[in-house]
């Protein structure tokens, strides 16, 4: 139903391929409160969850998939995965780090099923699927304090190995 291979330059020059677009924009259509974060697996989390978008991925996989579809729908070749801030510097604002591999997982799943859905409703159609690895809320290479400008939050190997963590789950 799907290529096994990933795509390559010759293909993108036999194709035009349409890529999804912003899923923070389509999921704020959806005007969710704290709970729909929180699901009920996280009722009793002891930070707010509320702008988490990733955490999607584990309470509220229906709404993500219907985005992913509805991408699909309008014409998208390549819908990319709900893991902009699914990395362990991001997420520790939620104090949900300790799950990046599963929001990882579980985004790519859903991802996938999307698609797969759509090939079977659409025959001959094929589709892909991108893993997104989106910025931090930190910076390497300006110093969070005007009266320290040489100091940093964060290192170049903290930020890789929270991108290697992401890249290890979607990949699998």
């Amino acid at each position: 139903m799907s290529r096994k291979r990933p795509l390559t330059s010759q293909d993108f020059k036999e194709k035009i391929f349409v890529l999804d677009g912003a899923m923070g924009t389509m999921i704020q259509n959806y005007n969710l409160e704290e709970k729909d974060f929180r699901g009920q697996r996280f009722s009793n989390h002891p930070h707010a969850l509320q702008g988490n978008s990733d955490i999607l991925n584990i309470t509220r996989p229906d709404l993500v998939k219907d985005i992913h579809l509805a991408y699909l729908e309008a014409g998208a070749d390549i819908i990319e995965t709900n893991t902009f801030n699914a990395n362990e510097i991001s997420q520790a604002d939620y104090a949900t780090e300790h799950l990046i591999h599963e929001i990882n997982l579980e985004s790519a799943r859903i991802a996938a099923e999307a698609a797969h859905h759509f090939m079977h409703d659409h025959p001959g159609e094929v589709k892909y699927l991108a893993g997104v690895l989106g910025p931090t809320n930190k910076t390497a290479s300006l110093s969070p304090d005007v009266n320290n400008p040489g100091y940093r939050d964060i290192t170049f190997d903290d930020l890789e190995k929270a991108y290697y963590e992401q890249a290890v789950a979607l990949a699998k």
